[in-house]
């Protein structure tokens, strides 16, 4: 497995996002789960992305039973700033508080150092700069090894910045969704940040292999513009034709979307997920595909950025955090 730099901090080229075993695609088998954790890591996967609001504390635990006795081998990435309870969700990242969160994730992966914490959400209430600064006296405490922010805005990522170096910006970047090229992107990298694109599969979308019939029950793609309706006749026509350039060099679609995201940079690290030891195989093994200026443009001729359908900030506007 290629190994990247994020502001800093080593780790594998394609790295694992584990929301999913928790939340938001339906149920999940917890021994199932810990199985693709463990063959992500066989598979040179070091970085582990969790969060304390991803079923509500459950990942964590999750994760941290996956990796008992492998720590070593892993760069654990957690996040605080969304808190959930059993009927409810809110942000909160008040300084007087940031360290008792991080306390109570290390306690649930049951680890010494979290190698990389993120902000999850802004909280309104809160200047980002307090809260970074806050998130700073857990590096200084050696708590925490490096900063991180998630879905933040470029004006966000420098005055955070300013006040402690942030290793890793993580937002929702595909080849079905590329609005972060135009500001978030340009920005992280001024500041020197690594880039994290989650949801690099597109929720699914970029596999060619979604569902047959509805979504499951508690599946938030059901919610998603991008997957109903005129909206997902036509991305799923733009996935046809991306199945057929795959089948043509002999690779899925998931890796061929996956190559298309480490092409952009040597600072981006993709963090698919998924519930199967064979999904994480082919995931990871799309660090090893490089694609030649040829294949770019044979990508963007057939699925342009402006083709895709299907806004992902009307649904990112009307309470998104429930699934994040």
């Amino acid at each position: 497995m290629e190994l990247r730099n994020l502001g800093g901090l080593r780790c594998s080229a394609v790295g694992f996002g584990c929301m999913g075993l928790s939340q938001a695609y339906g149920p999940a088998d917890d021994d199932a789960s810990v199985a693709a954790i463990r063959a992500a890591i066989d598979a040179g996967v070091t970085l582990l992305d969790t969060a304390m609001s991803y079923g509500a504390g459950h990942n964590e635990r999750l994760v941290g039973r996956a990796i008992d006795g492998r720590r070593d081998e892993v760069a654990l990435a957690t996040k605080f700033g969304i808190v959930r309870g059993e009927n409810s969700v809110r942000l909160d990242a008040h300084p007087a508080r940031v360290e008792q969160y991080c306390e109570e994730s290390l306690r649930r992966l049951g680890v010494d150092v979290i190698d990389l914490y993120y902000l999850h959400r802004v909280d309104p209430a809160v200047p980002i700069e307090e809260t970074v600064a806050a998130m700073a006296r857990l590096v200084a405490a050696g708590k925490v090894r490096f900063l991180g922010l998630s879905e933040v805005s470029p004006a966000q990522i420098a005055a955070a910045a300013a006040v402690h170096p942030i290793a890793a910006v993580e937002f929702e970047w595909s080849l079905s969704w590329r609005e972060p090229e135009d500001d978030v992107v340009p920005a992280a990298r001024r500041a020197g940040a690594g880039l994290v694109p989650y949801s690099p599969l597109g929720r699914g979308l970029l596999t060619g292999k979604l569902p047959s019939g509805p979504f499951e029950a508690g599946d938030f793609r059901a919610a998603d513009p991008r997957f109903g309706g005129e909206a997902l006749d036509r991305n799923l026509a733009l996935v046809a034709e991306l199945n057929r350039l795959a089948a043509e060099r002999e690779v899925s679609t998931g890796q061929l979307a996956l190559a298309w995201l480490l092409a952009r940079g040597p600072d981006v690290v993709p963090i698919p997920g998924t519930r199967t030891k064979a999904r994480v195989i082919e995931n990871a093994a799309a660090a090893g595909i490089v694609l030649s200026p040829q294949d770019i443009e044979a990508l963007e001729a057939v699925a342009p950025r402006a083709a895709w359908s299907g806004d992902r900030r009307s649904f990112a506007a009307h309470g998104t955090t429930r699934s994040l």
